[in-house]
């Protein structure tokens, strides 16, 4: 089964760093965020990839380029009068990646709409380039095929940022707490699961596949939700790079599912 990874935005919200480079190139512990999405899939045994790139899309195409060169141990002979280069230690992932140029300005919905035919009429994966979890990818397949949905999302819960109040119709603080995890909101997390149907949904390049697509699906009742309960973290601001980098470097990230 195909992955697709939405990777073609400009990333503003993190202008710090998007400013440089696409938003999926941004690193944590040295590795873009895409190749740590790509990890976690590879080690539940997805192992292509369709890169919907966009916005400074040379830059993943050049990483990509040149990522047997930089995870191998060279020499660079130069003694003979040639620039011999002899490759010792290599290692490289089991990865087959199409990467696509699917538009500066082009929406999330014509962007999959764009890279149909390097899908085919087949189910495949698709996430965002921004977000990493634990959730176990096979699990959602699993349950997309076990319902008769076109489109499968993972949902996680996100915590509430501030304290809770009561408020009662005149204004007054009946009760004040602390913020609780109970408190958040479910949201789509990506790692979505989409039948080929979906493209019969998807207009052209103005489609935003999270508004009239979804709507749609939703009132069709074809769309439906895999509920992760344990991590899941998106990269939309510094201070949630600087937290992924934290957890990177303590050891202890929960979405390093892979083993080195």
């Amino acid at each position: 089964m195909k992955v697709v990874i939405l990777a073609g935005g400009y990333g503003t919200r993190i202008s710090e760093e998007s400013l440089y480079k696409p938003k999926p190139m941004i690193e944590i512990g040295g590795k873009p965020i895409l190749w740590h999405i790509m990890k976690l899939y590879s080690f539940r045994g997805f192992n292509e990839f369709i890169i919907c790139a966009g916005y400074k899309q040379y830059v993943i195409k050049e990483w990509f380029a040149d990522y047997f060169l930089h995870n191998s141990d060279v020499t660079f002979d130069f003694t003979s009068g040639k620039n011999d280069l002899i490759i010792h230690e290599q290692h490289c992932e089991p990865w087959k990646v199409t990467i696509v140029d699917t538009g500066l300005n082009t929406m999330t919905g014509g962007r999959i709409k764009r890279i149909q035919k390097y899908v085919g009429d087949e189910t495949f994966c698709l996430t965002y380039g921004d977000a990493v979890s634990d959730v176990n990818i096979n699990d959602v397949v699993d349950y997309h095929n076990r319902h008769d949905s076109i489109v499968t999302l993972t949902s996680v819960s996100i915590s509430q940022q501030k304290g809770v109040l009561d408020v009662d119709c005149n204004g007054n603080v009946r009760s004040f707490r602390e913020k609780s995890k109970d408190d958040g909101a479910v949201i789509n997390g990506g790692f979505m699961v989409c039948s080929p149907q979906i493209f019969r949904y998807l207009k052209d390049d103005s489609t935003v596949f999270e508004k009239e697509p979804m709507n749609t699906l939703a009132k069709e009742k074809k769309l439906n939700t895999y509920f992760h309960k344990d991590f899941w973290q998106c990269m939309d601001t510094k201070r949630e790079k600087d937290r992924l980098e934290e957890l990177w470097n303590s050891g202890k990230a929960p979405w390093k599912v892979w083993n080195d």
